[in-house]
């Protein structure tokens, strides 16, 4: 295929989801000279109908887009490839106690795993997706934020390496999401006022506690007052498995005792306890981070940087040491783990790794 094509640009395969943003990514790399190929992944369906997703509707908004661009189109079936390495990666980590991160897990396995190595083995040059992140065009490149800083997902690609960024377009990065429904409409796209997709990447809206009944099996027990002592403190309702339940949850505890709100502070899988307290209870200074990615090389210690514990939250200065403990600068709230801390130094996207269990 690598022969049959002009490179004017070179050949770019574009992740096409069916959305407004993947169909804007294909129509304004075709606009710049390079020759396209769209791709739409056959994701993984949960069995039972636990959750919904229109892939097949998606598929032909995905198909009609790149008909009317005039660029060749390829569905890829991942759907065993998810399940594997992002669906059982979910089930395992609600499984220890911990609070997954599903679409930064596709990001690294599927988009930038799979799809990259893929795309390459059949001659492209590049891959692009539809994020809202932006790279720099120096000669070792940077992934920074996107333009729009709502809709900002450079939380979601801290896994990426220096050498799957080299390969990779981001076109709507620098644009507004408004800007990004007109140039669709601008295009003729048939998707310029097609909703927004919700929901966990790749499976689509889910019932998280239905979900994971289906798979971990219910197990009454405790939720109870958290305590200063040694000595657990009042129970004040009861729950169906402390592996359904994440730090910070407010609602779902089912507490009528009059004396709320009340929020998720900590867990003991082995009791199965769920401790709750309120809004101060979940603030911390401090926590661990580890499997540590550099997008670009390793840095000196102590490192002081800006840190996202949550996609949508706002960043926090902190201090970063060499054994992986995170130092933040004033009390963060719901510090949770198994969930990303990603690195910033202004625009930059450094890097990130994963909260450590208390």
């Amino acid at each position: 295929m690598k022969s049959q094509t002009n490179r004017k640009r070179g050949l770019v395969y574009v992740a096409m989801s069916g959305g407004v943003d993947s169909s804007v990514a294909a129509a304004l790399l075709k606009k710049r000279g390079f020759d396209v190929v769209g791709v739409f992944f056959k994701p993984w369906q949960p069995e039972k109908g636990l959750s919904f997703c229109g892939w097949k509707e998606d598929r032909k908004d995905a198909m009609s887009v790149a008909s009317i661009l005039d660029v060749p189109f390829k569905t890829w079936d991942f759907s065993k490839e998810y399940k594997k390495k992002v669906g059982n990666y979910m089930i395992e980590t609600y499984r220890q106690g911990l609070t997954p991160n599903p679409d930064v897990m596709c990001n690294k396995e599927i988009k930038f795993g799979l799809f990259l190595k893929k795309a390459l083995t059949e001659g492209a040059d590049y891959v692009a997706t539809g994020h809202y992140v932006r790279k720099s065009d120096a000669q070792k490149p940077k992934l920074l934020k996107g333009k729009d800083a709502n809709k900002d997902q450079s939380y979601f690609l801290w896994t990426l390496t220096r050498e799957q960024l080299e390969r990779c377009l981001f076109p709507i990065g620098d644009y507004k999401k408004p800007e990004v429904r007109k140039l669709a409409k601008k295009f003729k796209l048939p998707t310029h006022n097609k909703k927004d997709s919700q929901g966990v990447c790749f499976i689509g809206q889910l019932d998280m506690k239905n979900f994971l009944k289906s798979y971990i099996k219910p197990k009454t027990g405790e939720i109870r007052l958290m305590s200063t002592s040694d000595v657990d403190g009042k129970v004040v309702g009861k729950h169906e498995g402390a592996a359904y339940y994440t730090t910070g949850q407010r609602h779902g505890l089912n507490i009528t005792d009059g004396h709320g709100p009340y929020f998720v502070v900590s867990k003991n899988l082995k009791k199965n306890i769920v401790y709750v307290g309120r809004e101060k209870d979940l603030e911390t200074k401090k926590t661990k981070v580890t499997g540590i990615n550099w997008i670009n090389k390793k840095t000196k210690f102590p490192l002081n940087i800006s840190v996202k514990i949550r996609y949508r939250t706002k960043e926090q200065k902190a201090v970063l040491l060499k054994n992986g403990i995170l130092e933040f600068k004033r009390p963060v709230r719901a510090v949770t783990p198994g969930q990303s801390a990603v690195f910033y130094k202004g625009e930059d996207v450094l890097g990130g790794g994963v909260i450590l269990k208390d």
